[in-house]
């Protein structure tokens, strides 16, 4: 049996899992767990575990290697997934809180209560507690099911979100905070959030538009705020905006320009540390102009049967830009 999330209402996941690489059952209690397709490649090799959690990644067409997690090991990062480490809490207040995410994960937990009485929410990137969406976490009956590439206290299943280990049209919403970045392709894991998503389910995505690299190898794209639209095409907006604008994304710059000068993160922290206050400029920014500077932007939505089209991203950008 995998195990049961530790939160009220928490769900066992045993039922919404299927093969990451052919979509069928999987025999879970089996040692490894093994795809029961006859034709699968794991159905003969089955599945590692991480820190006794299943690890569903499809190895041959994923980045992350298997031998990462033999022996049952628990990670392929080292990670501080309390969130209250010494050199998270110093960039925290060097860059301030995400001021977008306590609104929107308070608005998909009213949405949720009203649609369904036991909600399912899967996180992507679900490793450590992302700022501001604890309102998901501490909401009696609304149960969670998080996935990172790593295995903590805070996820079920090990998985990539190019191939999530889920069946069809699962989960009530889905929760991908400051991820899509990491990803090499990320239309492939909207795709796959829009599989898992119940129709007309919510998701909710932050993601990265004017910040250096911050996980080495692992780093990859940038969105505008309309390339992130376009991204999620396939859902109906509820909202969508910047998420911190030029004061946040110049306080990273000058912690970047320290770095690129050769002192280690602790110093270029420091370095940057007394300019933090250029960070409340973004609070009298306006919104048009601050989308187009942003350090972030968000996309919070329901899963649609029709997609925009081309010319529809012009009248997007002119609504978010109004004279």
């Amino acid at each position: 049996m995998l195990r049961y999330c530790s939160k009220p209402g928490a769900v066992n996941v045993n039922h919404l899992l299927c093969c990451p690489r052919c979509h069928s059952e999987l025999h879970l209690h089996e040692t490894p767990i093994r795809c029961a397709g006859t034709n699968c490649v794991f159905s003969r090799r089955g599945f590692p575990r991480a820190s006794g959690q299943p690890v569903l990644i499809d190895f041959e067409r994923s980045i992350f290697e298997r031998a990462a997690y033999d022996d049952d090991r628990g990670s392929v990062f080292k990670r501080d997934d309390t969130g209250r480490g010494f050199g998270v809490r110093v960039r925290r207040m060097l860059t301030g809180s995400n001021p977008v995410t306590p609104e929107k994960s308070k608005e998909m937990v009213k949405l949720l209560k009203r649609e369904n009485k036991a909600p399912v929410v899967l996180v992507i990137g679900g490793g450590a507690i992302g700022a501001g969406a604890d309102p998901l976490y501490d909401t009696e009956h609304i149960q969670i099911v998080g996935t990172d590439v790593y295995a903590s206290n805070n996820t079920d299943v090990v998985a990539d979100g190019h191939f999530l280990p889920f069946r069809d049209e699962v989960f009530d919403a889905v929760w991908i905070q400051a991820v899509l970045e990491h990803v090499l392709d990320p239309p492939a894991v909207v795709a796959e959030i829009y599989r898992v998503l119940k129709p007309g389910g919510i998701v909710y995505a932050d993601t990265p538009f004017i910040q250096q690299v911050h996980e080495q190898a692992y780093d990859f794209t940038r969105f505008t705020l309309s390339g992130h639209r376009w991204l999620f095409r396939r859902f109906e907006e509820i909202d969508s905006g910047a998420v911190g604008g030029a004061g946040k994304a110049l306080v990273w710059s000058i912690r970047y320009v320290a770095l690129s000068l050769g002192f280690n993160t602790r110093v270029a922290t420091l370095v940057a540390l007394p300019f933090f206050w250029l960070r409340f400029i973004d609070y009298f920014a306006k919104p048009g102009p601050k989308s187009d500077a942003a350090s972030g932007v968000f996309f919070f939505g329901r899963r649609s049967e029709t997609a925009l089209n081309a010319k529809d991203m012009l009248r997007y950008y002119a609504s978010k830009h109004p004279r």
